[in-house]
């Protein structure tokens, strides 16, 4: 899988890409992700990435010329055009059944807004889908485009040890994930519950089942509801 950021701060991005398990991910080809900086494709007089919007109201808006030609230097490069998303509070609220998705998509280029937003003909142009990550209002699109990458990227192969690492989390399956415990057995008077400890699978198996429906019905009743919806 290659993923395309197009962001203003394209160091920050960096940042975080290069650390944990998705830095190791790109080191080891697991993965392709290239963070380009929008403000390289603005090449009028004083290379602005950004305006007054038309109709008054406070802030700037990102220009459209410096973002399309971003997107396609990056067509250009894939020879194809990557499925395209705009990180914004309008868009579709992530989950986990939209990150598996878009892990089946080869190319993505995700595009970072900022200021007041972006010109909306862009849009119109090259984007496929808007992803929002909760109703609210963060300052760029860079936080939201990481947490995207790294939702996605995770769950490719050759990045975990095997499916496992993900299939057993919450909300892979509509649940929260079961409590989890390590060494001491005991501490501060609280121990692990015996039959983590008893070596029987089938048990252990059947025990972090009903903690998953026990945590998702206390946590997120929405949750436990459309699972019995489902099941």
């Amino acid at each position: 899988m290659r993923i395309d950021i197009a962001t203003l701060f394209p160091e920050m991005c960096e940042a975080v890409l290069s650390e944990s398990i998705i830095g190791r991910a790109r080191k080891s080809g697991a993965v392709e992700i290239y963070c380009h900086n929008i403000r390289d494709y603005a090449f009028d007089k004083h290379r602005r990435t950004d305006d007054t919007p038309y109709g008054g109201g406070m802030g700037m808006v990102m220009k459209a010329e410096p973002i399309f030609l971003c997107w396609q230097a990056v067509c250009e490069s894939l020879q194809e055009k990557p499925w395209s998303i705009y990180l914004s509070p309008q868009g579709h609220v992530l989950n986990q059944a939209k990150t598996m998705e878009l892990s089946h998509r080869e190319n993505l280029f995700l595009l970072c807004g900022h200021y007041e937003g972006v010109d909306q003909r862009v849009l119109d142009t090259i984007i496929d889908e808007e992803i929002s990550v909760g109703d609210y209002v963060l300052t760029g699109g860079e936080l939201p485009a990481l947490v995207l990458a790294d939702s996605i990227v995770r769950t490719c192969p050759g990045v975990l040890p095997n499916a496992a690492c993900f299939e057993e989390e919450s909300h892979f399956h509509g649940l929260l994930e079961h409590p989890q415990y390590t060494k001491p057995d005991t501490w501060q008077g609280q121990s692990v519950p015996e039959v983590l400890l008893s070596g029987h699978h089938l048990k252990i198996s059947q025990w972090r089942t009903q903690e998953s429906l026990r945590v998702t019905q206390e946590k997120r009743p929405d949750l436990y509801q459309a699972w019995l919806d489902k099941n």
